[in-house]
């Protein structure tokens, strides 16, 4: 059974012990971020620093050939960074750890910021700068560039794509003053796209974005109901667009490196946006589709494992011998109980979860270190 580790590549490039300081965890396998969203984050045991605050950007060294002419190109770090995940890849390589790539498609504020005609814009017009659209030519070529030359490096084992999808209104923004996401589906009708791309897109469908538009202001500013006409043609659209920009990435991926598995963070609800946006198990695991999906699974063990168990049910249906991958919180300090994740671990497994994913070894104490350690020796 697999049991992998998340870490960014910070918290191994200039630390010469951090690779076998994570091989020590047990862990076969670690998820290493090769494109990742801003970010401030606390490297414990860095010998360098102790606290990183990182813009969007991508960590591995990007061919100018390949981006020549593109409408958004992915931005490096600053100069000590670039070249990042290479370097950590190796020495985790040389640890004996198999090293995935950790790719973060669409949360991207940099590129949103900077491309507001790329981002997505809710019913108000508002633009979320922190969000590319799915539904925009240039941001489907954007994703399947980056996943395909990233899943060509040399020594990477699988490929996952965080934020595949569709992105939306629920995000930890910089000081943030929103008081959160609000109630379902208020909260929701929030994240739906009306860009040019996106009204474009429900008028061919025979859809009226600018009659959905008003009903959807309508909803979150009253009673949260979108009339059943008008809010089946909108799931139809955007379910039918995120099935698009999934396959386009995953073909693009499969194109340049048939071998590597292809994960997906999602969530087997087609209405779910963000970090794990919804798919039907039908697309996401399809032919066309990826090779397994990694689920979230916060909080208690009983709701975790009664997902992994719905999800392994459904996706043995849809498409049989797929991964459904367990991630499971293990750092105190993000809100993990250290005291449950092996029992956690041990009911997400009971239920059928084919792998283990720890988020996030980076980030954690010796003391959710210790923790850890005793999941992989499951």
């Amino acid at each position: 059974m697999p049991v992998a580790a998340y870490l960014y590549p910070w918290d191994v490039d200039g630390d010469p012990a951090a690779a076998d300081r994570v091989a020590a965890l047990g862990v076969t396998e670690v998820s290493l971020a090769a494109a990742y969203h801003a970010v401030r984050a606390v490297t414990p045991f860095h010998p360098g620093h102790r606290v990183v605050t990182r813009d969007a950007a991508v960590y591995h060294r990007p061919d100018p050939a390949r981006w020549a002419g593109a409408h958004l190109v992915p931005a490096d770090p600053e100069p000590a960074a670039a070249g990042s995940f290479e370097r950590a890849a190796a020495a985790l390589r040389g640890a004996g750890l198999q090293v995935n790539a950790w790719v973060v498609v669409t949360h991207n504020g940099r590129l949103a910021a900077a491309h507001p005609e790329c981002a997505v814009r809710n019913a108000f017009g508002d633009p979320y700068p922190w969000a590319l659209c799915a539904g925009v030519p240039a941001v489907a070529e954007y994703a399947a560039a980056l996943a395909a030359e990233i899943a060509a490096l040399d020594g990477v084992t699988d490929v996952e794509l965080e934020a595949c999808g569709w992105y939306g209104y629920d995000h930890g923004s910089a000081h943030d003053k929103t008081g959160g996401t609000p109630p379902r589906p208020a909260g929701r009708l929030l994240d739906a796209c009306f860009c040019d791309h996106c009204a474009a897109t429900m008028r061919v469908a025979g859809a009226d974005p600018g009659v959905i538009a008003a009903a959807v202001r309508a909803a979150v500013d009253g009673p949260p109901e979108v009339p059943a006409e008008l809010a089946a043609q909108l799931a139809a659209v955007r379910t039918a667009t995120a099935a698009g920009f999934l396959e386009y990435v995953v073909a693009a991926v499969r194109a340049v490196a048939p071998s590597r598995g292809v994960l997906v963070h999602a969530h087997p609800d087609p209405a779910e946006a963000g970090s794990n946006p919804g798919y039907q198990l039908t697309t996401l695991l399809g032919p066309a589709g990826a090779d397994g999906i990694i689920l979230a699974c916060p909080g208690p063990a009983g709701p975790a494992a009664a997902q992994v168990s719905a999800t392994v049910q459904e996706a043995a249906t849809v498409a049989p011998g797929r991964r459904v991958v367990a991630t499971l919180p293990a750092v105190a300090v993000l809100g993990a109980d250290p005291g449950e994740l092996p029992a956690k671990a041990k009911a997400v497994l009971a239920a059928g979860a084919t792998d283990l994913r720890l988020y996030h070894a980076g980030l954690a104490s010796a003391a959710d270190h210790a923790v850890q350690r005793q999941v992989a020796e499951l």
